[in-house]
């Protein structure tokens, strides 16, 4: 947590200027570009990592789809997975968020200005209500990244499991998957150092609709969590040879 606080206290000017320009701009969002919004999220993201001294490095980002809709599922780890992400992802892209933790200052903000989408985990009516939402801008073109594992609670690099009704908007707005392995991510935030740190982005080969029709959720998140783990036991080995 040392460094989460250290980068409020270096970026304090940055983080109030961002804060009100967003206010502002959500205050009159037709007049703003998704374009435009998107930008000013990475530019936030890049102010962070910079204060934070974190760098990230980014992997297959040739497998993203070139048209239309799809929905990344990564791991989850800490508090810069979503900010990764959105670092290396091009293309504007949004997310879905737990309601509670959405509410942080700056969080809140972040998530206003991609058009996110904010999940009461203590209403199911709220959540299908959400996952059709999203399945409905997935099929008009959006992108959006779900953490299917819900939350992270100091796991590492350890899988935890894959919620299975997290993969209901996919089979309803039967576009593709795109599975995301975020390496080493959780050392940003989690330890108590400022001593610089690297995470790695892998976007990993899409599951289109024709492979995972078939499938039950709890089968699609099986098979999503299990490529995963795949690649990140590969990142890792290769890791543990230098």
């Amino acid at each position: 947590m040392l460094r989460f606080y250290f980068v409020i206290i270096v970026c304090m000017p940055c983080i109030i200027y961002y804060v009100v320009k967003i206010r502002l701009m959500m205050r009159h969002a037709e007049k703003y570009s998704e374009k435009y919004r998107y930008g000013v999220a990475r530019n936030m993201v890049n102010i962070t990592m910079w204060g934070s001294r974190v760098k990230a490095k980014g992997y297959g980002l040739e497998n993203l789809p070139k048209e239309g809709g799809y929905i990344m599922y990564p791991n989850h780890q800490g508090k810069f997975d979503a900010l990764g992400i959105v670092h290396f992802h091009d293309e504007p892209c949004s997310i879905v968020m737990d309601l509670k933790r959405s509410k942080m200052v700056l969080t809140n903000e972040f998530i206003d200005v991609l058009d996110g989408l904010r999940i009461d985990r203590d209403n199911l009516r709220e959540q299908l209500r959400c996952m059709r939402t999203m399945a409905d801008r997935v099929k008009a073109g959006g992108k959006f990244i779900l953490f299917p594992e819900g939350g992270y609670n100091r796991n590492g690099n350890n899988l935890q499991e894959f919620l299975p009704g997290a993969f209901k908007a996919a089979l309803w707005s039967k576009m593709p998957i795109v599975p995301v392995a975020v390496v080493d991510s959780y050392k940003a935030f989690d330890y108590n150092s400022l001593k610089k740190v690297t995470a790695q982005i892998h976007f990993l080969k899409p599951m289109y609709y024709e492979e995972y029709k078939d499938m039950s959720t709890k089968e699609i998140a099986e098979c999503v969590k299990a490529r995963i783990r795949e690649k990140m036991e590969k990142v890792l080995s290769k890791e543990n040879e230098k």
